[in-house]
């Protein structure tokens, strides 16, 4: 409740030091991106300087990864060998760009919309193949593929346009940043493909989404992402808002409360509104999100999205794995491994079923709790371990074992 207004005080010259104190404590919060009190977030602010390369994978960690390649170090070898054996990384590929890109709910239509996710999935895989092995032939076979879609593309129509362009514009960014920042070859049209990122995809991820978790939480990956690349500060910042309210409202940690946080532009304001966006799902339970009673598929998007971006953002300089962030992707991984590696399932979650097929999304999050906190993450690690090497989703996801597997960078 708002405070009753009240007729100001006159400050005499003994509480003008107290004052003093008071609001430059309060500006230190601020420019800290830290806010307190019951319900608040922190939006972590842009760094002053941003890093690069500095898109979920950063150079001490490409250096690593290439370093154990180099040696025949598994699973690394077989992470690689497998990257250079799929389609993403045929140097013949032939991109397939349209100016408009219409995708329908459950993707129908699908016009463009498989050929852009690929294409960008190809040029961050073309990118990494650089990287391991100096060729440049996969450098110039990214830029290929950036730049026939920066060419072309103008706009994502119909109702999947959100989540579509939240999927291929958290690709295109990991690429670009590898490609500007390792590749010494040029890149002529880089200003063309920056703006492209700025007029066609950051508009339509920046305001976020009130449909399902996992929406919001790669269209601010796509967001972020994209604001490292452009060096945008502003949409950095309004991103990783959206981003820390979205989290707290989608994996549920017991300290919550009796019922899960929510986003305020959504107005679940009863038990039974939150209930039902929870997939009918009554009893809270930590670890659990809003989408396992849905199936664990797109669980598994909603939680790469926020791997993804707690290892942007620690790249950059603010390390979210020792927040609440970090404590419920933690919850979510243990949650949802326990019953994908076949745990019987209990009649309280999800009236005693659940679809399972969390996907390749367990290595950033596990490596980043595990191998740099040296937190114990049983069956995670047994999940983790058992599908190496992890491939790609085909959406948003490649390569992360190769990335991330025991990285200590």
């Amino acid at each position: 409740m708002a405070p009753t207004m009240q007729a100001r005080p006159t400050l005499h010259r003994r509480t003008r030091p107290a004052l003093l104190a008071t609001l430059v404590t309060a500006v230190t919060a601020l420019v800290a991106g830290v806010v307190t009190g019951p319900g608040a977030v922190r939006a972590d602010a842009a760094p002053a300087t941003f890093a690069h390369p500095g898109v979920t994978v950063s150079k001490g960690q490409l250096d690593f990864a290439k370093a154990k390649v180099d040696a025949g170090a598994q699973p690394w070898k077989s992470a690689f060998d497998q990257m250079m054996a799929s389609k993403y990384a045929d140097l013949n590929r032939t991109p397939k760009p349209r100016a408009t890109v219409e995708c329908g709910s459950y993707s129908n239509p699908n016009y463009g919309c498989t050929d852009e996710r690929e294409d960008a999935i190809a040029a961050y895989t073309d990118a990494l193949a650089w990287y391991f092995t100096r060729d440049e032939r996969y450098a110039k076979k990214s830029i290929a593929l950036m730049d026939a879609w920066s060419g072309t593309i103008k706009e994502h129509t119909n109702s999947n346009a959100p989540l579509q362009t939240g999927w291929a514009g958290s690709s295109w960014p990991r690429a670009a940043e590898i490609i500007k920042y390792t590749y010494t070859g040029g890149w002529a049209n880089e200003g063309r493909f920056r703006t492209m990122l700025r007029d066609v995809y950051l508009p339509k991820v920046i305001n976020g989404s009130n449909s399902n978790g996992n929406w919001e939480l790669s269209m601010m990956e796509a967001a972020v992402g994209i604001s490292v690349f452009l060096e945008d500060k502003a949409s950095y910042d309004k991103a990783m808002a959206k981003f820390r309210t979205r989290t707290a409202a989608y994996i549920y940690l017991e300290s919550d409360g009796a019922l899960p946080k929510t986003v305020p532009s959504q107005n679940l304001d009863t038990k039974a509104k939150i209930v039902n966006y929870w997939q009918g799902q009554s009893t809270f339970m930590t670890g659990l999100t809003q989408e396992t009673c849905r199936d664990f598929t797109h669980t598994g998007y909603g939680i790469s999205a926020i791997s993804h971006i707690a290892e942007t953002s620690r790249i950059q300089g603010q390390d979210l794995y020792g927040t609440d962030v970090g404590e419920r992707l933690r919850q979510a991984l243990g949650f949802q491994a326990k019953y994908e590696l076949g745990t019987a399932v209990p009649s309280s979650l999800c009236g005693g079923s659940v679809n399972r097929g969390l996907g390749p999304i367990t290595e950033v999050g596990y490596n980043a709790l595990h191998t740099r906190l040296g937190t114990a993450m049983t069956n995670t690690q047994k999940l983790t371990e058992q599908q190496r090497p992890a491939g790609s989703n085909n959406l948003f996801v490649a390569w992360e074992t190769l990335t991330h597997a025991e990285n200590p960078s």
